[in-house]
């Protein structure tokens, strides 16, 4: 049975250009205190208002979509697994 493998994914605005990106935890693991340290300066209202934002971001919504779908198979090969 073949594994899915997810690498980065880079999230796209309608014109085609990044504007996001998915790590590996890895990659993540190298700047999570950047993000920490970005985030640390945003009031709970910002961060609200952000979070209300994405919800009506149709792309962003459909890559959580397809990570979810992607997800969902490779936690089923891993239970098959174990």
């Amino acid at each position: 049975m073949a594994a899915n493998v997810l690498k980065r994914q880079f999230i796209m605005d309608e014109a085609g250009n990044p504007i996001g990106v998915i790590l590996p935890l890895e990659e993540f693991a190298l700047v999570e205190e950047v993000l920490k340290q970005r985030l640390e300066g945003l009031s709970t209202e910002d961060k609200l208002a952000k979070m209300k934002k994405a919800v009506n971001d149709s792309l962003f919504m459909d890559d959580l979509r397809e990570v979810m779908i992607a997800f969902e198979q490779a936690d089923a090969q891993w239970a098959e697994l174990y």
